[in-house]
């Protein structure tokens, strides 16, 4: 995912639940500006309280690791 993508997510979510910016900065515990430009897509967010965040919504982020094929030796 992109910032972009990541602040789109975080837009549509706050805005399924009906809650203002400042509604859920407060719940997150961050500031209004921080939550806007979360939401712009800006790329040097702070990652915890990106996931404050993400937790106040009620949103879970999944990380995967890349699959690494092994090799085999005869």
């Amino acid at each position: 995912m992109t910032p972009e993508e990541i602040g789109k997510t975080i837009r549509d979510a706050r805005r399924a639940q009906g809650l203002r910016q400042d509604q859920l900065a407060a719940a997150a515990g961050v500031g209004v500006r921080f939550l806007v430009e979360l939401e712009a897509g800006k790329p040097t967010a702070q990652i915890g309280k990106t996931l404050s965040v993400l937790a106040a919504l009620g949103c879970r982020l999944t990380i995967e690791q890349p699959r690494v094929a092994h090799e085999t030796t005869s």
